[in-house]
């Protein structure tokens, strides 16, 4: 009987681990199934340019995983039961049950609410496609309107998300009046220079930024903030922070308080040894002993250490260690500016850093390798695939490092 993986979720981290496996492993002794809830590669570094208007490619899986003998099941996963080692997913067909052997849970982060009263019914985000889409049509609602010159759009957040977002939205859309609502100083993790970069940015794209300010609530045309004050909105777009899935908790595996799922350095999941985790969804304590923030970066470093960790436990081979980083943030603002924030290994902001359009051809380039790497998942790798040992050996459980049978699958072939 062939040894069942199952990767759960097919977005950067997911996708480079599923083609990685297929082209490694021996599809004489593996079968690996990727189950996504889109037919679509999400770009989602992305989705504040697609939201702006931009045109954003979407890959569909079956054609980046065609020719692997990787199965694509297109369903939403609503369980995971690991003492059982079962999927449980739904689709329109009703769903059913996937049986693994090993599991790469990748299921990613989702835009966190905050409990803030009038989210679901008037707020927008960016943290998907679909969603992306919806705010899309709102702004081209917007700029087509006879007022459109009166129209304003809030954006709630300034991480990262809610910079690129806000920028990238007053760029694109000049005419459209925007806020950006900080909950603190604006760019205050940044060194002085980056900070002081942004602040120039933010006027010259016309961004009106309130500091030191925290909304409460969202309304159909405006937000309510702490201090009283209210802010008028025809498009509040929501951008304070991200929050993993609940199923991980839900499931019985070891997670944190925020719900991503505890690993030792491999990315094996410290409580039940035939499940990793990659991506947004795992905690895990980089070189620099803090735990790895979600970011495009991470997803990659603790994709490619689960792989090599797959890889090395079933075949009998010794796992490297890859590298568990983070040097800094890139940071668009707009199509033809950025700032580079490089951090030292207290993740705080070393006074070096680059801007302009150096800074967002650093920026595009990251982001065009990132999504050529994912539709060429076997790109470059050895065409000798590797077989499984007879019993593959379970190495003892580490000290944890911190705080549940396949049903119509659909095969990607060339």
């Amino acid at each position: 009987m062939k040894h069942r993986i199952v990767v759960l979720g097919a977005g950067y981290a997911g996708a480079y681990v599923a083609g990685n496996l297929a082209r490694r492993l021996s599809p004489a002794d593996t079968e690996i199934t990727v189950v996504n809830a889109e037919p679509d590669f999400v770009q989602r570094l992305r989705m504040h340019q697609f939201a702006a208007g931009q045109e954003v490619e979407a890959p569909r899986l079956a054609d980046v995983f065609a020719g692997t003998g990787i199965r694509l099941r297109l369903a939403r996963v609503t369980a995971v039961d690991p003492a059982r080692q079962i999927v449980a997913v739904t689709d329109p067909e009703g769903g059913g049950e996937l049986g693994y052997d090993t599991l790469l849970y990748a299921l990613g982060s989702h835009t966190a609410d905050h409990g803030a009263p009038g989210l679901a019914e008037h707020a927008f985000d960016v943290a998907g496609r679909p969603s992306a889409l919806r705010l899309r049509e709102r702004l081209d609602h917007l700029d087509r309107s006879d007022t459109a010159a009166g129209r304003s759009v809030v954006v709630v957040g300034d991480g990262l998300t809610g910079i690129e977002t806000a920028t990238e939205i007053a760029e694109s859309r000049p005419g459209l009046s925007v806020t950006l609502i900080a909950r603190g100083e604006l760019g205050a993790a940044l060194s002085d220079g980056a900070r002081d970069h942004l602040r120039r940015a933010c006027d010259r794209l016309g961004i009106t930024v309130r500091e030191h300010t925290t909304v409460e609530a969202v309304e159909a045309t405006h937000v309510r903030c702490a201090d009283g004050a209210t802010v008028a909105s025809d498009a509040t777009v929501w951008t304070a922070g991200f929050a993993v899935h609940p199923i991980a908790a839900a499931s019985g595996l070891q997670v944190t308080e925020s719900g991503r799922i505890v690993v030792d350095r491999t990315m094996r999941s410290v409580s039940h040894p035939n499940v990793y985790a990659a991506g947004d969804s795992v905690h895990v304590i980089g070189d620099n002993g803090r735990p790895l923030p979600m970011s495009c970066a991470s997803a990659g470093y603790t994709g490619r250490q689960a792989m090599l960790a797959i890889v090395g436990r079933l075949t009998g081979r010794e796992i490297p260690n890859v590298k568990l980083e983070y040097v800094g943030n890139h940071i668009s603002l707009g199509r033809r500016d950025g700032i580079m924030q490089f951090v030292d290994e207290e993740a705080r902001a070393k006074p070096t850093y680059f801007s302009g359009r150096k800074a967002a051809r650093f920026k595009a380039a990251i982001l065009a390798m990132s999504l050529w790497t994912t539709e060429h998942p076997t790109f470059g790798l050895p065409t000798r695939t590797r077989r499984l040992t007879a019993a593959p050996t379970e190495a003892p459980m580490p000290t944890p490092t911190g705080a549940s049978a396949e049903v119509s699958a659909r095969t990607a072939a060339a």
